[in-house]
């Protein structure tokens, strides 16, 4: 395993919200970062989504280095093999085993062998992912909190087989991102979705049984609990697609309390997935 002194290269599988974010802060930390996708154009707008965000902070003084600066240390591509010189990858692809497990057989070929892998799953067993590769001592979870630019804290999720330096490193590297890190063992849903798919669907129920409407439930929880969003508008925020898969996951692992709610799934089959469709319990531009 490499030094956290030693990281010049971070690579990104991914270039969707998550995977271009992670791309943005660790360019921002100073990195030279490599972002792979599978399709140009989701390369590309994985770029242009970097430049709106980097504009957007440069706007509100919020960052130490020029906009261009940043973005001139990311480099976009479509070629897994671009990878092989990566000191670090974080897969940040769709939320599916079978295709993670493909993507880690891939990069466990094409990195060097003290390179840590790492992946940005919210719910998907970390030792499932690993057990595709022949290094699972070597590959953590780095579960980024959406909007990755913005949210301060990262989740360390420790795998069957991650070893002590490996987790002491993921870490030390989340922080040198200037994130705030916690632990959590390699259980369904770890910390955060663990606790938050039961929160919003709960949400979704009350509103769904008119307890209350949309707005004073989402009120009613940030000024009861002082949390900055509710569960509708939070739902909307990460995206109800996204709710719904995770909530999906942790039924089938968990049982009845994790079962989405069926407002929920409506939305989602209307594709109304919240604000990256423009509507979903709440309309945006």
């Amino acid at each position: 395993m490499r030094a956290l002194a030693d990281i010049d290269v971070v690579g990104v599988v991914g270039a969707g919200t998550m995977g271009n974010g992670i791309a943005q802060v660790a360019a921002t930390a100073g990195y030279e970062v490599t972002m792979r996708d599978i399709e140009p154009e989701y390369v590309e707008r994985g770029l242009d989504s970097i430049d709106d965000s980097l504009a957007r902070l440069d706007e509100k003084g919020r960052l130490d280095d020029a906009p261009e600066a940043i973005r001139d240390r990311i480099t976009g591509t479509t070629d897994l093999d671009a990878l092989a010189g990566a000191d670090v990858v974080v897969e940040a692809a769709v939320e599916d085993l079978a295709v993670k497990r493909e993507i880690f057989a891939d990069l466990d070929a094409v990195t060097d062998d003290d390179v840590v892998l790492a992946t940005n799953t919210s719910t998907l067993s970390i030792t499932a992912v690993a057990s595709a590769t022949d290094r699972a001592s070597d590959v953590v979870g780095l579960h980024f909190m959406n909007p990755v630019p913005i949210m301060d804290g990262v989740e360390v999720v420790v795998g069957e087989h991650t070893t002590d330096a490996v987790v002491d490193f993921a870490h030390a590297f989340a922080e040198d991102l200037g994130k705030e890190t916690w632990e959590a063992d390699d259980k369904p849903g770890f910390v955060t979705n663990r606790i938050l798919m039961p929160w919003i669907n709960e949400g979704v129920r009350a509103y769904d049984e008119g307890v209350a409407d949309k707005e004073d439930i989402d009120r009613g929880m940030k000024l009861g609990t002082n949390v900055p969003m509710g569960p509708l508008e939070l739902a909307d925020h990460i995206g109800l697609d996204v709710v719904v898969n995770a909530s999906e996951t942790l039924y089938d692992e968990l049982g009845d309390r994790y079962k989405p709610a069926y407002l929920l799934k409506r939305k989602v089959e209307a594709g109304d997935l919240g604000k990256k469709t423009g509507r979903g319990f709440y309309e945006y531009e």
